[in-house]
């Protein structure tokens, strides 16, 4: 599914391509607003930052439509895997939709091409002998129920923790990947009755194998430093073959000889899905070989948004899993983690109404408003806590002053003094204003270079500080006042605030994209071609007609967000028991 993008100017530079992808959400659920911030959300702000940079980019994803936790939820629904994934696939993909995510190919587990590329992939490091091999483990199996239990049909307590709440394949609190073994106490989350442990075959990946090359790709790459301090952790600890196989019915069916009536592992062809997302996307646009220049092109690079617990399955599995089909394939360039947004100080939860969600979030608020608070407290360096109070905060104190109110009063000025016409060109400029130029036209590159690393957070700040800076400038001249008697030095001083609300309208397009183009739109800029990051200058521009002039934003009230939240919920939950 292909999703609305932002144009860009024609550059004339070498552009860079750019494979931009997140981690895919399970269908099981709508994501909540953690989920957003940590992956859709980051990469597209990404995304849109290189598409105005002149880059070439395609940026995929898709539904997870095999993980267990979605054939626990249609367990209990009573419906088929199938059709509940498929459901929630759709309303998943409306709720992208509705918060400006441009995604170039939003798929899932489920296409064909992803089904035919992970079969047709393993097959290649099955080729080379000594990658997959089988040996016979023990799975936790109900007694009750009759039947081996995927993972996430299992839950205990973490033996390396000593987390109560321990999934069988990862635990939640310390982010360790759990075999079966590490469980104690475990009990099947289907009737809650005690498993036991039962011997059956599957086929292994053989990651230790791999270690050498992995740590040279560490060591040779251009990762965060948490990221790469994270991974070498896990390779101090030594790493452990990987099961590929499932007994499970839901899935893709292994393609190994004697494999039969097996599936696999959910964690082992998800990470593929960025290559067969990209293949797809490149099949239904007809250049059916057009992914080979993102994937294995010496000059392209590709980036993944993850949650800080999905490391160690971008940067150590899927660089493995990669070389080990003896393609040339290219290394993760960049792989962009965050720590855990937390909500009014506990982890989200849907059961114990705890957090709020990406469909319900934009019965309260815009989506740009939403865009903006998360990239605002993106947990980049710590876990963060989103509130009632901060959202409040951020939007009124940020949005609505700092951003509105300058291209508000700025654009206004032009109304009143220029008759909404500013014919005024850069050669008339006083030296206050030409100095104040360098110094917005300083911060705009290092906004750019923010971007351009994933510091999504820090050039948000730096954005802020944009506007701040002009606000106060506005203020400082006062160029109301000195129309009155010195129109020559009034046009200077619209000239400098014109010029900053275009950059910081340019500087904002990845992160609130609607309301940064009506920010354009109002002001009069780029009508003759599409907005562009290096397109800095107001007089090519000239002359602005500045249209109607009207708040883009409102302030908001915490405490009515949440009743009206509350009030939401109470009517579905009452039309659910009606």
């Amino acid at each position: 599914m292909a999703f609305e993008r932002v144009p860009v100017s024609p550059v004339t530079k070498q552009m860079t391509k750019w494979l931009v992808t997140c981690a895919w959400p399970t269908s099981s659920d709508i994501p909540h607003l953690g989920n957003m911030v940590g992956s859709a959300l980051s990469a597209d702000v990404f995304a849109r930052y290189l598409r105005l940079a002149g880059e070439e980019v395609v940026y995929v994803s898709g539904s997870d439509h095999h993980g267990t936790p979605l054939e626990v939820e249609a367990l209990k629904k009573g419906v088929s895997p199938k059709e509940l994934a498929d459901s929630n696939h759709a309303r998943i993909s409306e709720v992208f939709k509705k918060w400006l995510i441009s995604f170039d190919n939003y798929t899932t587990t489920e296409s064909e091409v992803h089904k035919r590329f992970v079969r047709e992939h393993y097959m290649r490091i099955y080729s080379h002998p000594g990658n997959i091999f089988t040996r016979a483990e023990k799975i936790h199996y109900c007694p009750f129920d009759k039947r081996f239990l995927p993972d996430r049909f299992v839950e205990g307590t973490c033996r390396f923790c000593g987390f109560g709440n321990a999934r069988g394949d990862q635990c939640d609190n310390c982010g360790r990947p759990l075999d079966a073994e590490d469980l104690v106490e475990p009990h099947c989350v289907i009737c809650g009755r005690r498993t036991e442990l039962r011997e059956t075959t599957q086929w292994f990946f053989d990651l230790p194998r791999f270690r050498d090359y992995v740590a040279a790709y560490l060591d040779r790459s251009n990762l965060s430093p948490n990221v790469i301090s994270f991974s070498k952790a896990w390779l101090r600890e030594g790493l452990r073959p990987r099961s590929i196989t499932r007994d499970s019915k839901w899935g893709i069916p292994a393609p190994f000889p004697g494999a039969e009536g097996k599936t696999i592992y959910v964690w082992m062809e998800d990470v593929l899905g960025y290559v067969s997302a990209l293949i797809e996307f490149f099949e239904r646009s007809g250049n059916p070989d057009g992914w080979r220049e993102f994937w294995f092109g010496k000059d392209a690079k590709t980036s993944f948004f993850i949650g800080k617990d999905n490391i160690p399955f971008h940067s150590i599995l899927l660089p493995a899993l990669l070389h080990a089909s003896g393609e040339p394939y290219n290394e993760p360039s960049l792989i962009s983690s965050t720590e855990f947004l937390t909500f009014s100080g506990q982890k989200f939860s849907k059961s114990r109404r705890i957090g709020i969600w990406c469909d319900e979030a934009l019965s309260l608020m815009p989506a740009d408003y939403w865009r903006y608070v998360l990239i605002a407290l993106r947990p980049e360096g710590s876990d963060i806590d989103l509130s009632w109070a901060s959202i409040e905060q951020i939007v009124n104190n940020e949005l609505n002053d700092a951003f509105g109110n300058l291209v508000n009063r700025t654009l206004t000025s032009v109304k009143r003094f220029c008759g909404g016409v500013f014919a005024v060109d850069s050669s008339t400029l006083r030296p206050e204003e030409a100095e104040y130029l360098k110094e917005i036209n300083a911060r705009h590159l290092d906004i750019g270079t923010l971007y351009s690393e994933a510091e999504i957070k820090s050039a948000c700040r730096k954005i802020l500080e944009q506007a701040t800076s002009a606000n106060r400038y506005l203020s400082s001249t006062q160029p109301w006042s000195v129309y009155k008697t010195d129109k020559a030095s009034g046009d200077s001083i619209l000239y400098a605030a014109l010029n900053a609300v275009k950059l910081i309208s340019i500087e904002l397009l990845p992160i609130i994209p609607g309301a940064a183009q009506e920010f354009l739109r109002q002001a009069g800029f780029f009508r003759r071609s599409k907005p562009s990051w290096s397109d800095t200058g107001l007089d090519a521009d000239l002359p602005l007609q500045v249209g109607e002039v009207s708040p883009v934003f409102y302030k908001v009230d915490g405490s009515k967000l949440e009743e009206t939240l509350e009030s939401l919920r109470a009517e579905a939950s009452a039309g659910t028991r009606a």
